[in-house]
């Protein structure tokens, strides 16, 4: 579709809807429109509220596309800075779980990285990087999460059964993983229960109540996944938990009592926080 009255015509309604980057939306919308049909669906279904990566199948994120069914966390680009992190202690040999994974968008970003010349050369998004990282047998990377859609999203964008467990937190995972993680990464749902209202309706209506009800406080996941921590982490091994600017003290008070030794990383521009806990 390429007629500029009708581009026109599609940025106009979303910019209607209130899609802010209504310009870009409409350009990766008549990308992925098999036909007319296919298009006028894809846009009617923006129009009504359902997030643009639900109706592509992908989100972009650290370079990636990560592979999003319907209902599945979209993750954030705040997240990122996860991934820095982690990255920036990950040593070679390394066990790596993407712990409240989600998509798994963490732990596929950091096994690509891990590879970064066979990512390169593939060029085709999430799973074939991923893929490509089996060239980096050195560093193996595990995720886990609750939501069955999720791990199943997980598994494509990470792939192999044996890669993404589902489960409860640490009940999801194989006994042999136990003091042998070097780097658990968590995006654990932090939102207070009374603060989901205010969210935008994209999130609240249309991703899965368990990614991101965090409790009355939004530290009920936090405070489970730091107290069984020590027993999952290698000898070496670091705790990076996202979180907000303004939970960050009481989160790394969390790592304390689990005795782990916290550091609170803030970026301004992804507004985002990490706490990381070394042991």
């Amino acid at each position: 579709m390429s007629d500029s009255n009708e581009v026109g015509g599609v940025v106009v309604r979303l910019r209607t809807a209130g899609c802010v980057f209504a310009e870009d939306e409409a350009a990766l919308l008549i990308e992925a429109a098999a036909d007319g049909d296919d298009l006028e669906r894809m846009v009617a279904r923006r129009v009504e509220g359902l997030p643009l990566e639900h109706i592509l199948g992908w989100a972009e994120f650290a370079g990636l596309r990560i592979t999003v069914d319907p209902g599945v966390f979209v993750p954030r680009r705040r997240t990122e800075l996860l991934v820095t992190e982690a990255l920036a202690l990950l040593q070679p040999g390394a066990v790596v779980l993407d712990l409240c994974c989600g998509s798994a968008a963490v732990g596929a970003a950091i096994a690509a990285a891990a590879a970064p010349a066979a990512g390169a050369a593939s060029g085709t998004g999430a799973g074939a990087a991923v893929a490509d990282a089996e060239r980096a047998p050195d560093v193996a990377v595990y995720a886990a999460d609750i939501d069955p859609a999720a791990v199943r999203s997980a598994r494509r964008n990470l792939p192999g059964a044996d890669r993404v467990f589902e489960g409860d937190l640490y009940a999801a995972l194989p006994g042999e993983l136990r003091g042998r993680i070097d780097l658990l990464v968590v995006n654990a749902p932090y939102v207070p229960t009374d603060a989901i209202a205010t969210m935008p309706p994209e999130a609240r209506l249309h991703e899965a109540r368990v990614a991101l009800d965090g409790g009355d406080d939004g530290l009920d996941v936090q405070r489970r996944v730091t107290t069984d921590a020590p027993r999952w982490l290698s000898p070496t091994g670091h705790l990076l938990i996202e979180t907000s600017e303004r939970q960050a003290p009481a989160t790394a008070a969390l790592f304390a009592a689990a005795g782990l030794h916290p550091r609170i990383v803030h970026d301004d521009e992804l507004d985002a926080t990490v706490v990381i806990g070394s042991r």
